[in-house]
């Protein structure tokens, strides 16, 4: 009696999927780089003109990020990617924890210090822009990273999300100080996006980016629950995961 031929199916994108993937994350990286650098120049000028201590920690934040990118360009820079994906995480954590050392610091000395800022149209301008231009970033990253199966690439979207936040944060506290005079609001929501930093920075620093890796089915579409490998669900994620409910 003959037996069925039962399909296997890929552990992930074929090599050449790899490759044009490996090229879109480098390209996504020179713009994070890119945008980035200038961002920072802008901010931080900026804020020193307006004595602005959040425009100054935007700033910074762009050079903690600018880190984090180049930590995946060096990585996939070299002929194996995967063998430099531990030291890059690490990379990228530290990155998060360094942030949210800085967030809290600034903060807690603007609370305390009752410093006002002046009102800066520049801050407000740059604001609203990052706010604009991020989440599309974040979200291509993700996604390159997810398909890649790349956890460096993964976390490195969640720095530039969390870049995102800061830019709201950034924008209600300039708009609610110059509208107001509120000084404290903006140091208020920064601490609670130095907790978020600090929670990704873990993660991050124990590879835990559970959507990431590439599901053994197929490449077009979810899986199915023959396809589901190492306890996870339809989606592809581990035990206390929630990969489905996310935007892809």
């Amino acid at each position: 009696m003959d037996l069925p031929l039962v399909q296997l199916a890929p552990s992930g994108p074929s090599p050449a999927r790899r490759a044009v993937l490996a090229k879109r994350v480098r390209l996504l990286v020179a713009a994070t780089i890119s945008y980035n650098i200038a961002e920072a120049v802008v901010a931080i000028t900026a804020g020193t003109i307006a004595s602005s201590t959040a425009l100054i920690g935007f700033g910074l934040d762009s050079i903690i990020e600018v880190s984090s990118a180049a930590a995946v360009a060096w990585q996939f820079a070299g002929r194996d990617p995967e063998a430099r994906e531990k030291v890059a995480l690490r990379v990228i954590a530290v990155s998060f924890f360094a942030l949210a050392a800085y967030v809290t610091v600034e903060s807690v000395r603007a609370l305390v210090g009752g410093a006002e800022a002046d009102h800066s149209s520049v801050g407000l301008v740059l604001a609203a822009l990052s706010l604009l231009i991020m989440p599309g970033l974040s979200y291509a990253q993700r996604r390159t990273g997810r398909e890649l199966g790349s956890r460096s690439a993964v976390a490195d979207s969640k720095q530039t999300l969390l870049c995102t936040y800061l830019s709201a944060v950034l924008l209600v506290g300039l708009a609610v100080n110059s509208l107001f005079g509120w000084s404290w609001a903006d140091p208020i929501a920064a601490l609670v996006i130095a907790a978020v930093a600090v929670k990704e920075g873990r993660e991050a620093w124990r590879g835990d980016t559970c959507c990431a890796v590439p599901l053994a089915g197929s490449l077009t579409g979810p899986a199915t629950e023959t396809d589901v490998v190492g306890g996870g669900d339809a989606c592809g994620c581990r035990p206390g995961c929630s990969c489905c409910g996310e935007s892809k």
